[in-house]
């Protein structure tokens, strides 16, 4: 079941997404997050049977999946390419940082270069959203935890990640991470190590990568991070780019005004977005 969160005549909602139709369900919980945390999935694959009333998916406008999240955990150099296209060393522990919600976008808005950089740079990455409060979680029943999966695109200005070891600023421009089209849920993809994950630009392959080549693995990074924080129903993972990143290219390469760039992963979907100026 795919499930995403939209603006459908001027109302943000969420629902269920089929082919080319969705229909609405937020007049059963407003929020996709509250659905989640109300634990209704199982229970929405029997209101759509019984739903009548479709819209056409060209006529909403897609939010990223989950608009607010409690948390965003990001995690950095957790292949082993982009490890080595770095120069970094391995570490015995996930290298994690934070984005905020409201640098999130949809599939189809624009990814915005900031006026005060020109090194933004594509991320293409298996995104994890919770379904269920999680802390102190064994890594063996972390999937149980997990609502589904989606694209993500953790774009990165450079220079700003760059000022310090910290990568805060860098990750956290407004409107500069792209989250989408949708969630799958579990039932359709049992496992998470089996994906594999292109980002396009411009139609151009730049990364392209399978997730059983994740250094730490998702069950493995919800242990983790389950053993210092509670992970909520709706909080979201990132868990990490393959090499091919733009700034470590030869010239470097980085998005601009008028590209399009695309996250694709089997079994989601595609995750496209125009990039424009600030």
């Amino acid at each position: 079941m795919k499930l995403a969160s939209f603006i459908l005549k001027d109302t943000r909602t969420w629902g269920v997404v089929d082919d080319d139709k969705v229909i609405d369900m937020g007049n059963i919980c407003p929020t996709l997050k509250d659905a989640l945390a109300n634990g209704m999935l199982n229970s929405i694959a029997e209101r759509v049977s019984r739903h009548e009333d479709w819209e056409n998916l060209a006529d909403v406008t897609l939010l990223p999946v989950i608009p607010n999240p409690d948390k965003i955990v990001c995690v950095g150099l957790n292949y082993k390419s982009h490890i080595e296209e770095t120069g970094r060393s391995d570490s015995d522990y996930p290298v994690l940082f934070t984005r905020w919600a409201d640098t999130q976008i949809g599939s189809g808005e624009p990814m915005i270069c900031p006026v005060n950089s020109s090194a933004y740079d594509y991320e293409g990455e298996l995104a994890v959203i919770m379904g269920a409060e999680a802390r102190h979680v064994k890594e063996r029943d972390a999937l149980g935890y997990i609502a589904g999966y989606s694209c993500y695109n953790d774009g990165s200005i450079r220079d700003w990640q760059r000022h310090t070891h910290q990568f805060t600023p860098g990750k956290n421009f407004p409107r500069t991470g792209g989250f989408g089209p949708w969630m799958v849920t579990t039932d359709e993809i049992p496992d998470p190590s089996s994906l594999r994950l292109q980002t396009r630009l411009n139609g151009d392959v730049l990364q392209d990568a399978t997730t059983d080549l994740l250094i730490f693995s998702v069950p493995f990074l919800i242990e983790y991070i389950s053993s210092f924080t509670m992970l909520r129903p709706g909080d979201v993972i990132v868990t990490g780019t393959p090499g091919g990143v733009g700034f470590k290219r030869n010239p470097p390469l980085f998005m601009k005004d008028g590209d399009t760039v695309e996250i694709d992963i089997d079994k989601i979907g595609v995750l496209s977005n125009p990039v424009r100026d600030e």
